[in-house]
């Protein structure tokens, strides 16, 4: 019986359409960039419509102006509460601003934003807006955008489209009506000299409550994480019990200040309770950013400033709108650490020349203080916070020997819960004097064969080794550092070996570099006759 033709085995539809789809983009590369360019700028756009849509209209029916004020203490507190254990339980990176870690994800994982990440970034900070946590959608539209693209190509093309879905759904109209500015007087530069360093106090006020707070959160036990999230969300619900203008994201007040509609103990009274509520609520872990508070608490600082200005010297001082105006631009400068990108923000709203002197001199001020104050911007700490190191500006050495040229594999850890005898048991007889420290996280630090000695001498035998390491600070070099800088860290630690771990988790091994393949590379072998540093410098 002769055999039916059953054809290749693996010539199936969808490998047909696969191997139709590769010859179709390796043909027409150019075209097919363009598209999903295209198309990558049309999905940011719908995202930052419909989070303007949920926020706002859906904040609307759930604590309406002129509800209970059980409302506005319940509607906070449930949705934090929620949203606390989503972010736990199912995205643990749709915390916070999104900033830092689309700033990772290009840096360190190859421009990798996971869909789950992506969906859960816009559904939990949407739902967290929505139910009154005083954070901003900027940051959040970042992340998610950026997942959607994993990599940008044509940024500049993908940002024109996604603006014009965002006209062609939501209108042209402004973020904000500011009426036409005007300087009344040279004088009031000296005025706008003050609103900068008034500015730059509050923003180092912000920064650092924000900074401090999150830490403090952070140090708590794992397990409260999921609930740590409630307390911004039981601040801002006592708040809006008293005061309901400290709800939500609060555009439309910044509106009002920007238009003279909002009396100055209101304005004051904003400024410091929207100060409190923001940082509290992000540093506990909700889900939301900061670019939109900043001209919030700008907008009323430089309203009240101004206001008071304007009572004493009426015919002086321009009203309080023009300096609403421009404190949104001076506390952006200060709490984002960029001057330049706030003066043209700001020019983007009114459209004015006369608005940029005014502000440069505020914004500069602002910056220079808060800097002075502050020194790290605010991005880069709560990324370090995360164990996130990007690069800087000198982080980065292309032109010289790098880690990654003579990292080897990490070989075997000592484990954070052994004892001291127990390790120098193990490890005493060896060669090698110093060893990373691991526990379920990761790498925790260094263990030299020199503080085990100390260690025992000192009469504690029965501690851990975890005792002596130092959970938040430990010696370390990324891979694409440059070895010049890793035998400083070896000099300055009195070690010969370092963990290198990843930029986007500081807890991640990914290997070791050792002083011997380091000094290998520069040509250098060690003979017979030679020592290690520590052999001589160290013991002195």
């Amino acid at each position: 019986m002769p055999e039916q033709d059953l054809g290749p085995p693996q010539a199936t539809l969808l490998n047909t359409w696969a191997r139709q789809w590769a010859t179709f983009r390796e043909q027409r590369e150019n075209q097919v960039f363009l598209a999903l360019t295209l198309l990558i700028g049309a999905l940011t756009g719908l995202a930052v419509v419909a989070f303007i849509v949920l926020t706002e209209h859906v904040g609307m029916r759930l604590y309406p102006v002129g509800s209970t004020p059980w409302r506005r203490l319940l509607v906070p507190i449930g949705g934090s509460l929620a949203m606390g254990y989503l972010l736990y339980r199912y995205f643990p990176d749709a915390r916070g601003s999104g900033v830092p870690q689309t700033k990772a994800a290009l840096f360190a994982r190859e421009g990798k934003i996971t869909l789950s990440t992506v969906f859960g970034k816009f559904f939990c900070t949407s739902a967290t807006l929505a139910s009154g946590i005083p954070l901003g959608r900027e940051g959040p539209a970042v992340q998610v955008g950026g997942g959607i693209a994993s990599v940008l190509g044509s940024v500049v093309l993908a940002s024109a489209t996604s603006w014009g879905v965002l006209r062609l759904i939501l209108g042209n109209d402004p973020l904000f009506q500011v009426p036409q500015y005007q300087l009344v007087n040279p004088w009031e530069l000296v005025v706008y000299g003050i609103l900068g360093v008034a500015g730059g106090l509050v923003s180092a006020a912000f920064t650092q409550l924000l900074l401090r707070t999150r830490q403090w959160f952070l140090k708590r036990p794992k397990k409260t994480v999921w609930y740590q999230p409630v307390a911004g969300g039981l601040l801002v619900g006592a708040m809006g019990w008293f005061v309901p203008q400290v709800m939500g994201v609060g555009y439309s007040y910044v509106g009002n200040a920007l238009n003279d509609q909002l009396a100055l103990k209101l304005m004051v009274l904003l400024l410091v309770m929207k100060l409190i509520a923001t940082a509290i609520s992000y540093a506990a872990g909700n889900a939301g950013g900061i670019f939109g508070p900043s001209l919030f608490l700008g907008a009323m600082l430089g309203g009240a400033l101004g206001g008071a200005a304007h009572q004493i010297f009426p015919a002086y001082v321009a009203s309080p709108g023009a300096y609403a105006l421009v404190g949104m631009g001076t506390a952006f400068a200060g709490i984002v650490r960029a001057p330049m990108t706030s003066v043209v923000m700001i020019f983007e709203i009114t459209r004015d020349y006369a608005v940029i002197v005014p502000l440069m001199i505020s914004n500069l001020v602002s910056y220079f203080i808060a800097s002075r104050i502050q020194p790290e911007p605010i991005y880069e700490v709560l990324a370090e916070q995360d164990g996130i190191h990007l690069p800087t500006g000198g982080g980065r050495a292309p032109k010289r020997r790098q880690v990654q040229q003579v990292m080897q594999p990490a070989g075997d850890c000592v484990k954070a819960d052994e004892g001291l005898e127990e390790v120098l048991a193990k490890i005493g007889q060896g060669r090698q004097r110093a060893w990373p420290v691991c526990d379920p996280s990761g790498v925790i630090g260094v263990i030299t064969l020199e503080q085990l000695h100390q260690a025992m001498q000192e009469g504690e035998p029965k501690k851990q080794i975890s005792d002596l390491m130092d959970f938040r600070s430990f010696p370390h070099v990324h891979a694409d550092q440059s070895l010049d800088l890793a035998l400083d860290r070896m000099g300055a630690t009195h070690t010969d070996l370092l963990p290198v771990v990843s930029r986007a988790d500081i807890h991640q091994l990914l290997g070791v570099v050792r002083l011997h393949d380091v000094l290998k590379s520069y040509g250098v072998e060690e003979g017979t006759e030679t020592r290690m540093p520590h052999d001589a410098h160290w013991a002195r």
